[in-house]
């Protein structure tokens, strides 16, 4: 019996060899040098991610020793104008040691004496408190009710005994101290070198590039260093205004020791956001066990005040020729700074932000994504040329004299 192909449906040609390499929907075979090569980068990334998290503390120092010798070059090029830049150099971070020696030597003490001081007179200041909350109807209620003074008072009966426990703990520091000290150390000695090495590092960064590199890195150099020194500049006015009126109110108000709680806010305000609002809480506290409760109510109005002015006028003011960075990357910049460095990541984050700001926008300029004004390209200053003859960055070389 014959088959009638006739009644058989049209079915499409078998596939060639050809057409089942040439499918769009199935994957070709991976070559074993590929695959190696893939292992090969993620070991190494893995590898590195590793090596940076066991260098992570003298990464984090360089990181810190290059904020410093940025923060500093500032005043340390101003020097060099009329000295040499060594001498310069000497005397900048002279200042910048003898500074915090100087705030250590007058905090040190006083806080030294206001503990004897809390620890002897503290039973009296507990029958201060309960003298005011005899006299007072709502507090005498909230006594009755809870036995607050009670409580107080035999808290400060066993404070006196606490004192030998705190300083045994004090001398359980010692290590941290020390090994404070010598990170410290470590940094200066960095950064120190750090600045006296970047004029030579940047001349040999920029020579090696094209003309329209060349201008484009310098650019990018002068505005991250004039931004990373003009906020520390304004950050170090802003906390001198906010000591120097702090210390007038406090020596209005008698709160005893009035320099050293002054330093205390001015330490506390270069740490952006927060900073003032815990130097007046430190402050406030202290106020409490002086002239209480009208000494405690004058400095937490002063302080609320001053805030709103700071926040409002002072601060815009001053730094509104330094950095331009929006409020939210300016939180998020500090909070993630203080997650990986502590104090000295909220201090370095806002600079930090505004150098990353800067770079791409020197890169989208340069990509010609962006036009750079031409006031912008007035204030940068030219590329200076090498000496011995050598031809400037990305340049021609000099003719021969005829």
């Amino acid at each position: 019996m014959t088959e009638d192909k006739s009644l058989m449906p049209d079915l499409p040609p078998a596939p060639t060899p050809t057409d089942r390499r040439t499918n769009p929907y199935e994957r070709p075979p991976m070559h074993p040098v590929s695959i190696l090569r893939v292992v090969l980068v993620v070991v190494a990334a893995v590898l590195s991610i590793y090596v940076i998290y066991l260098l992570r503390q003298p990464i984090s120092w360089m990181v810190i020793a290059g904020f410093i010798a940025i923060a500093v070059s500032g005043p340390i090029n101003f020097l060099s104008r009329w000295m040499k830049r060594g001498l310069a150099i000497a005397i900048v971070y002279v200042g910048v040691v003898l500074v915090p020696i100087g705030m250590l030597a007058a905090l040190v003490p006083p806080i030294v004496e206001q503990g004897e001081e809390l620890a002897q007179k503290a039973p009296q200041y507990a029958q201060d408190v309960q003298n005011f909350a005899n006299e007072n109807k709502r507090v005498r209620e909230l006594d009755d009710k809870f036995d607050l003074t009670a409580k107080l008072e035999e808290l400060a009966q066993e404070l006196p005994s606490k004192v030998g426990d705190a300083a045994g703990t004090l001398a359980d520091l010692g290590a941290g101290i020390v090994s404070g000290l010598f990170a410290g150390i470590t940094i200066l000695i960095l950064s120190i070198f750090m600045v006296g090495a970047a004029p030579r590092w940047r001349k040999s960064i920029i020579g090696i590039q094209s003309r329209d590199r060349a201008e484009s890195l310098n650019r990018l150099f002068e505005r991250v260093g004039a931004a990373v020194g003009n906020y520390v500049a304004g950050a170090l006015i802003q906390a001198t205004v906010a000591g120097v009126l702090s210390y007038i109110v406090l020596l209005i108000l008698g709160v005893p020791y009035p320099l050293a709680l002054a330093l205390v806010i001015f330490a506390l305000d270069l740490v952006p956001l927060v900073g003032a609002t815990l130097g007046a809480i430190l402050v406030g506290l202290v106020t409490l066990f002086q002239d209480f409760p009208t000494a405690t109510i004058v400095w937490v109005i002063w302080s609320i005040v001053y805030q709103q002015l700071e926040n409002n006028v002072i601060q815009p003011r001053i730094q509104s020729r330094a950095v331009a960075v929006e409020p939210f990357i300016v939180l998020a910049s500090v909070l993630f700074g203080a997650a990986l460095f502590g104090i000295a990541g909220a201090l370095m984050a806002i600079p930090a932000a505004a150098s990353i700001q800067i770079a791409i926008r020197e890169y989208l300029v340069y990509s010609g994504r962006l036009q750079v004004p031409d006031h912008a390209k007035a204030e940068t200053e030219p590329v200076p040329p090498e000496e011995d003859g050598e031809p400037p960055p990305g340049g021609e070389p000099p003719a021969a004299p005829a």
